[in-house]
């Protein structure tokens, strides 16, 4: 079994002196529980694993049962202790009862070590700012890597770009309509309903369905609220679009990149480029099938782009990243990186001719920025997805 970077992260993380909580956050299916498993193993301390993903949610009591659970398996009072908690975000107000346990835990020189476990980022790091300030490590667990899919699977470069990475969906590559009823049946639909639906206020959720279906249609590319609305029954408005769209970002499912201004990283109200966190999300909603999708160059091209937009929102991680795009009339650049004062702008070639008067005009515009491309004539598709692209821009 495959051995994910975030395994060791953790274990360096426990093996720290100072008391905190270490939480992982990631999609659904990448390997999370696994990770937490693989943590146990090697850790080798007597530990709990309780998981809150069940169809109604558990009450705030039954984390401090858990909890007593964990602390009653110490044999001695000074033998550390592993709890695991899967799925946090489901238990109200999860975040003040674990406040009110680990400092008791901390006051009392306790001997508890904490993993939580969560699928939505928005309610994860929701409860950690509010309640949990100065108590947590945050640890990412993404959609996998081409890598990753290659060492346990075998893929090469062109069926991850079309199949994605969902471990659990491998084995199905080979019978095209069984892996997309599972990719729409058993990950999308599951986490539309488990991690959006159940868990946020939503008032139109046939709108929100219909949206990421719409978006499934337009890998990286840059649509307007205006046209998403009239292509949307029963859209409202706007700012309900905005927010469906963020609420789909916090799933680890799809964003809507935002026009890069520079000194407002995000601005407002602009068409989002629409981009989708693994591939096989686009794909399992396509009536391509790999070979045809392969065969046709501007579709395959928005595949390779949205691979690499994936690729930059799974490693790049906000608030410390920016992921933007830019666009000042027919000049247009894929995608802007920004950390702190530094700017990269990341144009992406798939193959099929492509301008690159976008890339010389952000760079009249921005003259400190650094500019990448991304594909032929440039870094290779390859040896970009090989690492982690925060490799490139440091």
């Amino acid at each position: 079994m495959l051995e994910r970077a975030a395994v060791n992260e953790v274990i360096i993380a426990f093996e720290r002196t100072e008391p905190l909580l270490q939480v992982l956050v990631g999609p659904r299916q990448v390997g999370k529980t696994t990770v937490a498993t693989q943590v146990e193993a090697k850790l080798q301390w007597p530990s709990h694993f309780a998981s809150a993903d069940s169809a109604r949610p558990h009450p705030p009591e039954w984390i401090e049962t858990q909890w007593r659970i964990a602390k009653s398996k110490s044999a001695s009072g000074s033998a550390r202790v592993l709890l695991i908690i899967d799925e946090i975000q489901k238990i109200p107000q999860w975040s003040e009862v674990i406040k009110r346990l680990w400092d008791d835990e901390v006051r009392q020189h306790g001997n508890l070590k904490v993993l939580l476990l969560g699928s939505s980022v928005l309610l994860v790091q929701r409860g950690l700012t509010e309640s949990l300030a100065g108590r947590f490590f945050l640890h990412h667990c993404t959609h996998w890597s081409w890598p990753e899919c290659r060492a346990a699977f075998g893929f090469n470069l062109e069926q991850w770009i079309y199949f994605g990475g969902y471990p659990g969906a491998a084995s199905f590559i080979n019978d095209e309509p069984t892996w997309k009823r599972y990719i729409s049946d058993s990950l999308i639909e599951t986490v539309i309903a488990r991690d959006v639906l159940q868990l946020q206020t939503v008032t139109k959720p046939a709108l929100l369905r219909h949206l990421f279906g719409l978006a499934a249609q337009f890998p990286a590319q840059i649509l307007s609220y205006n046209k998403m609305l009239g292509q949307l029954h029963d859209a409202g408005n706007t700012v309900t679009l905005a927010n469906y769209l963020r609420l789909l970002e916090t799933a680890f499912l799809s964003s809507g990149l935002e026009l890069y201004s520079k000194g407002q990283m995000r601005k407002r109200g602009s068409s989002p480029k629409l981009v989708h966190w693994n591939n096989a999300l686009v794909s399992a909603q396509s009536i391509r099938n790999f070979e045809q999708a392969f065969a046709d160059g501007p579709w395959w091209g928005r595949l390779v782009e949205n691979a690499v937009g994936a690729h930059l929102l799974n490693h790049l991680p906000a608030p410390m990243w920016n992921i933007s795009y830019w666009r000042d009339g027919d000049a247009e650049v894929d995608f802007i990186v920004s950390r702190g004062s530094q700017t990269w702008a990341v144009e992406v070639k798939s193959g099929r001719e492509k301008r690159f008067d976008g890339l010389a005009a952000f760079r009249k515009r921005y003259p400190k920025s650094k500019t990448w491309i991304v594909g032929p004539s440039g870094i290779p598709l390859a040896e970009f997805f090989e690492r982690n692209p925060a490799g490139w821009f440091e």
